[in-house]
């Protein structure tokens, strides 16, 4: 939703999601269609448009990231790494918490990497944690 200042000269988005490369991706994006969120080394393929966040180690967390992109895009399905269950159970069990009821697709990292020559956008974080990446794949909202 958009609002009008006083004035009437310039519009203000009222969700979450406020960085501009982010919000056009998730408004472009349609039924099925993926969208990843990665830590600082994931490497991105040409080709995929990469959102670069990070700004030192850690900052943003990958986990910021993902509930930040989760108030706006609605998801249907998510993929992870099969490896983050033994590499990194912290970060699974936050993003489980994240997603909720949301429906998880363990994938070879390998295959993730080559998945996201698919995805409309990869967001990079300054997570440095290993196997903190995910894929998201949209749902609607009827």
């Amino acid at each position: 939703m958009e609002t009008i200042t006083e004035k009437g000269d310039y519009f203000m988005k009222k969700t979450r999601v406020i960085n501009s490369n982010i919000s056009r991706v998730i408004a472009q994006m349609g039924h099925f269609d993926t969208l990843s969120i990665g830590d600082a080394g994931m490497p991105v393929p040409e080709g995929t448009e990469k959102i670069d966040l990070a700004v030192e180690a850690g900052l943003p967390s990958f986990i910021q990231v993902l509930e930040n992109i989760l108030s706006e895009l609605q998801v249907q399905k998510v993929y992870l790494a099969e490896e983050i269950k033994l590499q990194n159970p912290e970060q699974l069990k936050a993003v489980k918490d994240a997603v909720g009821d949301t429906p998880i697709e363990f994938i070879p990292h390998d295959q993730m990497k080559k998945d996201l020559k698919t995805t409309k956008a990869f967001v990079r974080t300054g997570e440095e944690t290993p196997y903190s990446n995910i894929i998201l794949e949209s749902g609607v909202v009827f």
